[in-house]
Parts: C-alpha cells; sequence; structure tokens
C-alpha cells in the first residue's frame, strides 16, 4: 500500500455526531437490523443492494407521491434503467413543502443589486406568480421553457414554476453569445424564452438586446423580456395576481425536469434530459448526506445558470439551509469581492472551482484580512476541475485546519457527483474523500480490468437515478449509447481519468474530453473553435487551459499575419459567439496543430506539455499525423519555463 498523504482535516466528534449522515446510517441500522462499521462499509451496501438503498432514501426523506414506491426499478440494465415506475410527484411541491413563510431562502448580490434576502414566503408568491404567467403563455405539461437570465431569484422562481407546471427548464446564463445559445435551445424548440435585458460583468454593462432579437428568432415561441438593468423585472402583464395559489402537477418519475448540454467538445451540445424523480432523490441524497446542509448553513456556490452547479446550488432548497447567490466578476473590484460577499452574507458552506482557489493562491489573496469575519465560514467546495494537492494546502493554510475542504467530482451528465464530500472522513492532501452513496464508480484499464491505485477510465457499473433519462431528439437512443457506453457495453465511461486508492479516496487527474471552466461559464472547445474558424485568415486552431492560463495557438492561411488587428477579431469573435470570459489570453501562430492519425487534436498532451509533463510522456509520437508538430509546444513550454525561472531569480 502506498503511503498516504498528510491528513489535513479531521470531523470533530461533534460534527459526526450532527452529521445528517450518522442520522441516516442509525436509523438505516434499525431498519435492517445491522450495524456498518464504516462508511466503506455502508457504501458498499448501497451499490450491492441498490434497490434498498434507494427505497431507503425515498423513506427516509419521506418522498410525497401518488402512487406505490414498491417498485424501485421497472428495469436495471443500462442504458435504459427504469425508476419507481408507479409513482408520480413534483419536484417543487418538495422545494416548498413545509417552509416557514418568514424563514429566509435566498440572499443574493450581484454587481447590480446590494446583498439582499428573499423569504419562503416571497418565494412561494413569486413562483405562483411567475407559473401563473407561463400558465397564461400557453405552457403546460411537457412544454419547455427556457432562460436567458443571470444567477438572481427570479431564475430561481422561474425554474420552480416551470417545474410546478410538469413543464421541462434549460437555461443559460447572459454571457453566452448568440450563436451558443440557439445550438442549445434550438434543439428543445421552447414554448417561452424568458430573456434578460443585459448583464454586468466587470464593473461595465453588456446590452443583450440585439442577442436576445437573434435567439428569439432561431428558437421560436413567445419571449418575455426581463429588465435586470434597468430594475424593471417581467415585462408588464407577465406575472399573474400576488394573490394566486402555487399548484403542483405531479408527473411520472422519470418525466424531464430540465435539460442541461454538453460543453460542445464535438459538434452540438448534447441536450442532456434528466427526470424530476431522479433530480429530487439525487438531490436528497447529496445535499444532506454528503453537503451535510442544516438550518443554520447558508450555502454558496459560485456559478452561472449555464453551468450544473446552478441547478446544484438550486437544490440546497430542498434541505433546511439557505442559499447565497452571486451575479458577477468573482475578480471585481479584486479577488477579495467573493470573500466580502461570504463574510456579510454569513456563508457557512462556500462552493467555488478549482481554478478560482488557484487564483487566489497566485494573487496572495488572504481570505482573513483585516476585519472580514469568516467565523461562520467551517466548509470549502471544489469542483470543475482537478484540485492541485497545493489547493488543497492553501485553503488549509488560509482558513484553518478546522475548515473541511470537499472537493468533487462528478458531471453535468448527472447532475450530481460520484465521488467527493463525506462529512464524517477524514481529508487527505490531494485526495477525495470517497465515492458518493450509491454510486458503484470504479477505474477500469482500456481491457474492463478494474484497477486499485492505478490511473483508469472512471466508469458506473450500477444505474443511478439522476442519469439522462434520454438526449433530445435521439429517438432511437443511438446517441446516448454511443456518448456513454461505447467503450463498455452496459457500462457508463464518463470521460474523466480516475485513480482509486487503497484508502478508499479518489485522485481525477483531468477529463478525456475538452471542457474549458472560466469564471462558471462551460464550453467545449468545439464552440470556440467554431468561432475562430469563421475567420478567413485562420485555418486551424487549438485552445488549452492551463491552470487559469488560456492560450490559443492558431494556423494562418497562407499570406495571413498574425498581427494585433487579427488579434482583436479572434478576441471579438469569441467574446460574441462563445463567451467574454473564453477570450483567449493569449493568441499564438503555429505551423500545424498536432493531431493523431485519425485526426484528432492534441488538446489533453499540448495542456500536460505546457504544465510542464515529459513530451514523450504525454503523447505517443508514432500515434501522430506528424510527430514534429509537437516539438513547436515542447520548445515553446520549455521557453516558457525557462522564462518564468528567471524571472523568480531575479525578483
Amino acid at each position: 500500500m502506498s503511503a498516504a498523504p498528510p491528513v489535513l482535516w479531521q470531523p470533530s466528534a461533534e460534527r459526526v455526531e450532527r452529521a445528517w449522515l450518522t442520522r441516516y446510517e442509525r436509523w438505516l441500522e434499525q431498519r435492517l437490523g445491522r450495524t456498518f462499521g464504516s462508511y466503506a462499509d455502508l457504501q458498499r451496501w448501497s451499490v450491492d443492494e441498490l434497490e434498498a438503498f434507494w427505497r431507503s432514501i425515498w423513506d427516509f426523506f419521506d418522498v410525497q407521491a401518488d402512487g406505490s414506491p414498491e417498485r424501485v426499478l421497472g428495469r436495471r440494465e443500462m442504458p435504459g434503467a427504469e425508476w419507481f415506475p408507479d409513482v408520480r410527484l413534483n419536484y417543487a411541491e418538495h422545494v416548498f413543502r413545509d417552509r416557514d413563510p418568514s424563514a429566509v431562502a435566498i440572499r443574493h448580490a450581484s454587481e447590480v443589486r446590494p446583498l439582499a434576502q428573499v423569504t419562503w414566503g416571497e418565494l412561494r408568491t413569486l413562483t405562483a406568480r411567475i407559473a401563473a404567467g407561463l400558465r397564461a403563455q400557453g405552457v403546460g405539461r411537457g412544454d419547455r421553457v427556457v432562460a436567458y437570465l443571470p444567477n438572481i431569484p427570479e431564475t430561481i422562481a422561474a425554474m420552480l414554476a416551470t417545474a410546478s407546471l410538469g413543464a421541462t427548464w434549460s437555461s443559460a446564463a447572459p454571457e453566452f453569445g448568440a450563436r451558443s445559445v440557439i445550438d442549445r435551445f434550438q434543439q428543445i424548440e421552447p414554448t417561452v424564452l424568458l430573456a434578460v435585458d443585459g448583464y454586468r460583468y466587470n464593473g461595465r454593462n453588456f446590452d443583450r438586446t440585439s442577442q436576445v432579437a437573434e435567439i428569439a428568432d432561431a428558437v421560436g415561441g413567445r419571449t418575455v423580456r426581463f429588465g435586470y438593468l434597468d430594475g424593471s423585472g417581467f415585462e408588464e402583464g407577465f406575472l399573474g395576481p400576488a394573490s394566486v395559489e402555487l399548484t403542483f402537477e405531479r408527473v411520472p418519475f422519470a418525466h424531464p425536469l430540465w435539460v442541461l448540454y454538453s460543453s460542445g467538445t464535438t459538434g452540438l451540445p448534447k441536450a442532456i434530459v434528466q427526470g424530476q424523480g431522479g433530480i429530487l432523490l439525487e438531490q436528497l441524497k447529496k445535499l444532506h448526506l454528503h453537503l451535510d446542509a442544516h438550518a443554520e448553513d447558508r450555502v454558496f456556490w459560485f456559478t452561472t445558470t449555464g453551468w450544473m452547479m446552478w441547478n446544484f446550488l438550486l437544490g440546497v432548497l430542498l434541505t433546511p439551509a439557505s442559499v447565497v447567490l452571486h451575479d458577477g466578476s468573482p475578480a471585481h473590484p479584486d479577488m477579495d469581492v467573493l470573500w466580502d460577499l461570504a463574510a456579510r452574507a454569513g456563508v457557512t458552506i462556500f462552493g467555488t472551482s478549482a481554478g478560482y482557489i488557484a487564483q487566489c493562491q497566485k494573487d496572495g489573496v488572504e481570505p482573513t484580512a483585516g476585519e472580514r469575519d469568516l467565523s461562520a465560514l467551517h466548509a470549502v467546495g471544489s469542483t470543475g476541475s482537478p484540485l492541485a494537492p497545493e489547493g488543497f494546502q492553501w485553503v488549509a493554510d488560509h482558513l484553518g485546519t478546522d475548515t473541511w475542504l470537499f472537493s468533487t467530482s462528478g458531471g453535468t451528465d448527472v447532475c450530481t457527483a460520484f465521488v467527493g464530500g463525506v462529512p464524517t472522513l477524514p481529508v487527505y492532501r490531494g485526495e477525495l474523500q470517497a465515492a458518493s452513496l450509491g454510486c458503484k464508480v470504479e477505474a477500469w484499464s482500456p481491457e474492463g480490468r478494474p484497477l486499485i491505485g492505478e490511473v483508469g477510465e472512471l466508469v458506473i457499473t450500477e444505474p443511478m437515478p439522476s442519469m439522462p433519462v434520454a438526449l433530445w431528439g435521439d429517438a432511437d437512443g443511438a446517441k446516448y449509447r454511443d456518448s456513454y457506453f461505447d467503450m463498455y457495453p452496459g457500462i457508463w465511461r464518463h470521460g474523466d481519468w480516475i485513480e482509486l486508492t487503497e484508502r478508499g479516496t479518489a485522485i481525477i487527474s483531468g477529463r478525456s474530453d475538452a471542457t474549458i471552466n472560466r469564471g462558471g461559464v462551460r464550453m467545449g472547445t468545439a464552440e470556440i473553435y467554431r468561432a475562430v474558424l469563421a475567420l478567413d485568415e485562420i485555418v486551424d486552431a487549438l485552445v488549452v487551459d492551463v491552470d487559469g492560463w488560456m492560450p490559443l495557438f492558431v494556423v494562418l492561411r497562407e499570406g495571413a499575419t498574425l498581427d494585433d488587428e487579427l488579434t482583436t477579431r479572434i478576441a471579438r469573435r469569441v467574446r460574441e459567439d462563445c463567451s467574454p470570459r473564453h477570450v483567449p489570453n493569449e493568441v499564438h501562430a503555429v505551423a500545424e496543430i498536432p493531431r493523431t492519425l485519425s485526426g484528432k487534436a492534441l488538446e489533453i498532451p499540448v495542456k500536460r506539455i505546457l504544465q510542464g509533463a515529459d513530451p514523450a510522456q504525454a503523447a505517443s509520437r508514432d500515434s501522430l499525423r506528424d510527430p514534429a508538430a509537437l516539438d513547436w509546444f515542447a520548445d515553446f513550454a520549455a521557453q516558457r519555463s525557462a522564462a518564468a525561472a528567471k524571472r523568480s531569480a531575479s525578483g
């Protein structure tokens, strides 16, 4: 067994005692008449006895539904697992169940609005009024409502209103360019588009009037305007009366709740359909037992409405905790803005990305500096990309060893984490704590052999309720099978490299697809390429994100020059078609993009080389169309490293 890295956090006896997980485990032991010796034993039972586990989640959280939950799995095989086929329920009904109207549900701030709060009574009234407005626009069960809205309470209310009607929700951040939004929303043919007038980022207002017109023309349906910058809110006449009652349409377990999207790394983004019941059960489990959200908790996660973490954060409303929202730049007016918000809003669980933690480390941010009071903060979550061991250490050093850092890894495809936080286990430097309950995660070799202590493909060998019920428009399921079950038939292959240790912890070393997450906006490289290659001067391109630095490499058409004017046009095109956050930090002209014999660009090997990996280990030269194409990147990485060393020595 390999030596364990240092333990950075250990839960106190008090924390273990009050954990939702402990409460659930004791309840389960009474139910089963047996005891679990460890979390590993409980996790193993949860995947070996899959139906008993998910039925226990149903009963422990007292899920309300019509029909009988006796049949947990109608079909077990993947793809096509059929969960709770005899019930009808509603996600939004559980969000609003047994709420004190005077209690705070949401705290929110943005570059447009000061810190404020919304009570449960106010949220229910707004949700009911939006639901009435949508109903008046013809929205009913099965219709689609799409939103081009920022991360504000009105967007949460609109999603809950949509779910209450049995309709299907989908959202995109206002930073997304029109083409990216059209590529998403056009696939699902919405009945109503909720669209913002503009947004503010880095202290600047961005008018989206022309983009909304372009989107509305392409996707069809009725457009309802929301005045965010001008403060006017939903357009006059849309909202129902303040006295309207909120009602809930109970629908089958697999009825579409929302559509999320892959990042478009190959062609159009996949439209991922997730069911009301599957998301409800997964979020009840994850946000209670793993996030450990209690009534006194105020949970923040930096995200936009175009990333699955927004949907994840919304799920906190299923717990006794409240949520904290932020809309705007995480670095305006400086890198202290989110820590300031955490202090002012009394955040207890602070969720962010690995990239943000790395940037704080790089910029010398001191979260507890001066009079900033973070005494309420007891947990930090990280996701979006692997968190380096140095990031783990930075959190321990700057927020204290009594702060629980839980790094998580999952995906849009399931809107949850496969591996990550467990509030009753220690945190080892650089490692994710354990596999989630109900998730049979393994590392497999290319031949399908389970691995321990070695890097392999992250696979899920048993179904999960939040797996997609379908991909939109994929009538015969071929795209679904090709997306997740192409390598190992009947086994979900996620696209991550994972190592499961002898300790039961996990190490994620990156994705085998190519997604770039910057400031909470996820964008596939294919979408960036579509924007860049639309310029006549560029014939090929490669982009990577290296710890927050995003260089773009381009092959120019014969006779073209990479001057300031072309660089400016590249930036403008990416800003308009994709998002401002994905404008490259640098643009470099190269003779050739390194590709495999089958034509696949070597994004991950190039990224590893730029991070300092040995080029000979990053890619097999025998598999390349032109092995010499990789040499330029090796030389470029060496020059950057030498320049960095020189700067360090001189300063």
